[in-house]
């Protein structure tokens, strides 16, 4: 009878190991620069689900976008499933956003992020035939008061837009173009009478 009951629990037990080989992969990654990393994103091939790859650079925590730019991870809201990152810099020149020469941020459509909707997205330097689009370009536009920061002033007196960014609109990117307009910076949860020192600048991203 000893061997049967050998034969058995050597059934059970093996078959209980791919169970503990898919537990192992269900791990959160380690943080990154103080931050965080809960499941399913992931830093590295041995945690978290590689649909949800974030990148830790010189232990600075970035996003990579479709056209290959790397933004840094501000932020990260694991229970609303949602992260901030970096909106790109401004020249102080010229009214030219960093990542112009790939039109703006573009992310994968075939990953699981998304541009959330409480991004309150300012575009600056555009063409005249943006006036024919739905955009906030008026006087009341947020644009304005950004342009009179220190980090808009670049931007001043040139034609700026504003939109919340919603379901009417793609949830993968935000375009800028030298025929359009060439820079833009974004806010996150903005209320139309907040003043630019409490704004919340950057660019909120939500996975499913």
């Amino acid at each position: 009878m000893a061997t049967p009951l050998l034969f058995v629990a050597l059934i059970f037990f093996g078959s209980s190991l791919p169970f503990a080989s898919s537990s192992n992969l269900q791990q959160s990654c380690p943080p990154c620069g103080g931050l965080k990393i809960p499941f399913p994103l992931s830093t590295d091939s041995n945690c978290g689900e590689q649909n949800y790859r974030l990148y830790c650079n010189n232990n600075t925590l970035q996003f990579l976008s479709q056209s290959g730019l790397y933004y840094q991870v501000i932020s990260i809201d694991p229970t609303a499933n949602m992260l901030v990152i970096s909106v790109p810099t401004i020249r102080k020149t010229a009214c030219i956003s960093s990542d112009l020469k790939v039109e703006g941020l573009t992310l994968d459509e075939s990953l699981p992020f998304n541009i959330s909707k409480r991004n309150e997205v300012m575009l600056f330097n555009c063409a005249d035939d943006i006036l024919l689009s739905p955009l906030n370009c008026t006087t009341t536009s947020p644009c304005r008061k950004f342009e009179a920061t220190s980090a808009g002033k670049s931007c001043r007196n040139t034609l700026c837009c504003s939109y919340l960014k919603d379901s009417a609109m793609t949830s993968h990117r935000i375009r800028i173009r030298v025929e359009g307009c060439t820079a833009y910076t974004s806010v996150v949860n903005m209320s139309p009478n907040d003043p630019p020192r409490t704004w919340k600048f950057g660019i909120e991203l939500q996975w499913a």
